[in-house]
């Protein structure tokens, strides 16, 4: 029988960037890539250059996809709990050519995947049910047919 591949994914809302790299560790991670818009934080830990330092250490590495991160209108939908505006508006801007460009880059990865092992995508919001990250998901479900699982590292 073959091995399911999968694909998971994390937000670090509420969570200590300590605990996120403990949880990806323990995933098996080997690929973080970065979904933000964004990638400033006031969180410590969690802008770009402190988060991609961090991975380093524990061996992940780090991609950044600008372009498959939530619009400003999008990112307003997400914190009202709007998930049907959210849909609509991110659905828009994966049409966009930044969007598809780094949709293609991430498809491109899955060489990578199977040679290095799992990838996470990584956002800010912690349940998935109500961020951009779980479309991006649910499309390289459909395209690849691997299995998603969303890891919830322990919060502050």
């Amino acid at each position: 029988m073959a091995k399911v591949r999968k694909l998971f994914t994390i937000g670090y809302e509420q969570t200590p960037h300590r605990a996120v790299l403990d949880e990806l560790q323990n995933a098996g991670v080997k690929l973080l890539v970065d979904v933000r818009a964004v990638v400033s934080s006031r969180r410590p830990g969690f802008s770009k250059t402190q988060l991609a330092a961090g991975l380093d250490e524990c061996g992940i590495g780090y991609i950044h996809l600008r372009g498959l991160g939530t619009p400003k209108d999008g990112r307003m939908a997400a914190r009202s709990g709007d998930m049907k505006t959210l849909s609509k508006i991110y659905h828009a801007h994966l049409k966009t050519p930044q969007a598809r460009a780094d949709m293609d880059e991430l498809d491109a990865l899955d060489a990578l995947v199977m040679q290095a092992g799992p990838v996470c995508l990584l956002c800010y919001e912690r349940d998935h049910a109500v961020c951009h990250r779980k479309f991006i998901a649910e499309i390289i479900e459909t395209r690849e047919g691997v299995e998603i699982e969303n890891l919830v590292a322990p919060q502050i």
